[in-house]
């Protein structure tokens, strides 16, 4: 497996070194086939290479298998460097060039971690489920976009949400599949009541559903109540599938849930085999450095990576069990540790894990 790893800027370099040691366990103990390369992006280039994206780096991101990122700067950090070369190294181009249409975010809440979650145990304990956000259409893409300056000379900003009917079908017919894995039911997020584009999604997600998934159970809900529902009763959700916009929004609002962004994984894959791999966190650069990261969001993105590229579901679960059994015996970050229990360093997290890996292996 070819695999490029892009640290990026703030945390994600400490974060992304514990999952790398992580799938080098893999390689020396599971037989996982590995070549890795390692490449700067963002800031780093910039201040390097006066550029985002050398092309060499932007090569390696198209022939690469898999990519296993950390996180970008922040608009502030970023503010400094022109607009185009903002648009040359930046996820959205990557997303689009590669066709990264579908975004797999699970969130599953373990009983370790009940007393990080703002909400109460009687709602939160057993939640498990899937957000699928479709990732290369909608909001973030459609045109025309930008600021003009009307004749008045005031300014207005201009962002179009736009779907067709194949970017819609492909990603409820991924969201499907992904069900039928799971526990068969698929909840469709839009906002038919007041967006064209979005009674176009509720239309095709109705057709694809029943005509090619009759064995799933399709609802669909608009997308404020669905922000209400995972608050009140994140159990009753198993996959969701919705736009860039809203699953943007909504992903966030089910990693409350958890007490933390950072134990969030994700997924984006296209149809071609080709992934990227990233904890949902941003750059977090007030601490960047001070080695207190949460690394569970990348090391849980590295077993999505087993499971989706390298297809070793057993090596996944595995990793996901020695996480369980980590975060059971009570290894915290500051992030998701109640008031009096210790704490770890990024490190001492990633030490953990791989602790429990090698209970693992040794008790198979």
């Amino acid at each position: 497996m070819k695999l490029l790893v892009l640290p990026g800027d703030g945390v994600g370099p400490e974060v992304t070194a514990q999952a790398l040691r992580v799938l080098h366990w893999f390689a020396e103990h599971r037989g996982l086939a590995l070549e890795v390369t390692e490449r700067g992006f963002g800031l780093v280039n910039w201040q390097r290479h006066g550029t985002l994206m050398p092309d060499e780096t932007w090569d390696r991101i198209e022939a690469a298998e898999a990519i296993l990122f950390g996180a970008i700067g922040s608009l502030d950090q970023q503010a400094v460097i022109p607009s185009e070369e903002r648009r040359k190294g930046s996820l959205l181009r990557m997303r689009k060039a590669l066709d990264l249409y579908a975004n797999i975010r699970p969130i599953r809440l373990l009983d370790a971690l009940l007393e990080a979650s703002p909400l109460k145990p009687r709602v939160a304990k057993g939640a498990d489920f899937v957000i699928l956000r479709e990732l290369t259409a909608g909001m973030y893409f459609g045109t025309p976009r930008g600021v003009e300056t009307l004749p008045d000379g005031t300014r207005r900003g201009v962002n179009t949400h736009s779907y067709t009917e194949g970017e819609i079908a492909r990603a409820i017919r991924f969201a499907c599949r992904l069900a039928r894995e799971r526990r068969g039911h698929v909840t469709s997020v839009d906002k038919a009541n007041v967006m064209e584009a979005g009674a176009l999604w509720r239309e095709v997600a109705g057709r694809v559903a029943r005509e090619e998934f009759p064995d799933v159970t399709l609802e669909h809900m608009l997308a404020d109540n669905c922000a209400i529902q995972i608050a009140r009763d994140p159990r009753r959700f198993d996959v969701i599938v919705t736009d860039n916009l809203f699953g943007d929004l909504l992903s966030d609002a089910g990693g409350a849930i958890l007490g933390s962004l950072g134990m969030l994984p994700s997924a984006s894959v296209n149809d071609r085999g080709q992934a990227l791999y990233e904890p949902v966190h941003g750059s977090a650069p007030d601490i960047a450095g001070k080695g207190v990261a949460n690394p569970l969001g990348a090391i849980l993105s590295a077993a999505l990576l087993l499971r989706w590229t390298a297809k070793r579901p057993e090596d996944a679960a595995m990793l996901e069990l020695a996480v369980d059994r980590a975060l059971d015996g009570g290894t915290r970050t500051a992030d998701i540790a109640a008031p009096g229990e210790r704490v770890v360093s990024t490190s001492g997290m990633g030490d953990a894990v791989l602790h429990e890996l090698s209970l693992l292996q040794r008790e198979a």
